[in-house]
């Protein structure tokens, strides 16, 4: 993928038991990546202070920021949604929101992906994912829902990724049938895939205030509450 070279942006992500973070700058993407589950807070502002210095420049000096904003684990999701809005109101940078579906669907090079996340209580995190003429990964619509429930699309040569291919494969499989043609069931989302979508959507202009960033998490319960605790 063609990445800008000029654009400054950071991007973090603690929505699953992977916590990561890149740095776009110059047109060179560095990363760090752990899976540390209950970890996310310890690690994330030292992987993200560690990945500036190493490049040479300040908060100040980005363009924007970018972050995991779910589906994903209810604290994790809220870790990344504080942390950006921190950082983006003391820079005075705007925020660029990346769904954790997509950056999972980003960091594998089939052409159309069925992205899911364990959700726990015996649902899944969904969407269909198919890479655009931009290069990146995109979704008409993600949602919550059984595993025996998941749409399935009417083309085949699909790939499947993420945690729900793990703890509901063989259900996801019998679904599928012959439209599957692979599963990449460790695969987790990125910082650095999240990146690949951040400076295109920077490019077209879709950075918002960071007090107008609200984190994702379909399930209709969290999300109201969680928008009375952010607002």
């Amino acid at each position: 993928m063609n990445i800008p070279g000029q654009t400054n942006i950071l991007a973090i992500d603690t929505a699953t038991e992977a916590c990561s973070a890149a740095l776009l700058c110059q047109g060179t993407i560095t990363a760090r990546f752990e899976l540390a589950p209950r970890r996310h807070a310890e690690l994330i502002l030292p992987m993200a202070d560690a990945l500036l210095a190493e490049a040479g420049i300040k908060l100040n000096q980005l363009d924007a920021l970018a972050f995991g904003c779910g589906p994903g684990a209810f604290t994790g999701v809220r870790i990344a949604t504080g942390v950006v809005q921190g950082l983006a109101l003391a820079a005075d940078l705007p925020v660029i929101t990346v769904s954790n579906l997509a950056a999972l669907a980003q960091t594998q090079t089939a052409e159309q992906v069925a992205a899911a996340f364990d959700a726990r209580m015996g649902d899944v995190y969904w969407g269909l994912f198919r890479r655009d003429t931009d290069g990146c990964m995109r979704c008409a619509e993600e949602q919550v829902c059984r595993p025996e429930a998941v749409p399935v699309p009417d083309n085949g040569n699909w790939l499947g990724a993420g945690s729900g291919w793990t703890t509901y494969r063989d259900l996801l499989q019998t679904r599928f049938g012959q439209k599957l043609t692979a599963i990449a069931a460790a695969a987790w989302p990125t910082a650095a895939a999240m990146l690949e979508i951040a400076v295109v959507d920077h490019a077209a202009g879709k950075g918002r205030p960071a007090a107008d960033v609200r984190p994702v998490y379909l399930r209709n319960d969290v999300a109201k509450t969680s928008q009375k605790a952010l607002v």
